[in-house]
């Protein structure tokens, strides 16, 4: 695990590239949240984000991160992996948001077991616009449904929309070719279910520059903030 000190320099680096990507795109700095990853790194790392004014982060797994969850307070927490329908009521009330919803039946079994807690659960619909066969996510066509299907859950509120492009570090088009797609997703479905999906979530440590110019609400940052375990 990296030093304190090391993590406040990562941080500040990583704050200077999305400043420099919004002034290059003109757009304000204020629009994009940063979203430390924090899976497979320790609880400090955690501690570290928090202290540092980072109100959320972000876990792929469900159990690692409620046994964070057991060790520290003042953060919220934001699921990005894949959710299995049988650890829905595992999540429910332990996540501020699930990012990776990517199918009906998903959607069903997150609306059943909101209810019976009579909470809120907000949702982003996760959208494979990379068309990444190993890749999670509805695809373009499907999209409408998905969010048709959400928009009739109660318990459910659709933020928006995620994706995670095809992993091609060199060829940086492929990313933001993903991520233009998923702008244009978004503002289709938008106009036709007249409603509003404020959060784009793409982008990640090797493309954030390119999701940034793409409309880019939410970066998630891991390895550039922690380093890359071991």
């Amino acid at each position: 695990m990296i030093s304190r000190d090391e993590f406040e320099q990562n941080l500040a680096a990583i704050q200077e590239r999305i400043r420099v990507a919004c002034e290059r795109n003109q757009r304000e700095i204020s629009e994009v949240f940063l979203l430390p990853v924090t899976k497979n790194w320790p609880v400090a790392a955690v501690e570290y984000c928090r202290d540092a004014g980072i109100p959320r982060v972000g876990e792929n797994r469900v159990q690692e991160a409620k046994s964070k969850q057991n060790e520290i307070s003042g953060v919220e927490w934001e699921l990005i992996g894949h959710l299995q329908s049988n650890k829905v009521n595992q999540v429910m009330g332990k996540f501020a948001r699930v990012q990776t919803v990517d199918s009906l039946k998903l959607i069903q079994k997150l609306q059943s077991a909101a209810e019976k807690l009579d909470l809120i659960c907000p949702i982003l619909l996760q959208v494979n616009a990379g068309e990444d066969p190993a890749k999670y996510g509805f695809n373009s066509g499907e999209t409408s449904a998905a969010l048709e299907e959400a928009l009739g859950a109660a318990n459910l509120k659709v933020d928006g929309l995620m994706t995670i492009a095809p992993y091609a570090p060199e060829n940086p088009a492929v990313a933001r070719a993903c991520f233009a797609k998923l702008q244009e997703i978004r503002d289709r479905l938008q106009d036709s279910h007249e409603v509003s999906l404020p959060e784009l979530s793409m982008g990640m440590s090797d493309d954030l520059d390119s999701a940034i110019a793409q409309g880019s609400t939410m970066i998630r940052v891991g390895s550039a903030l922690f380093g890359v375990r071991d």
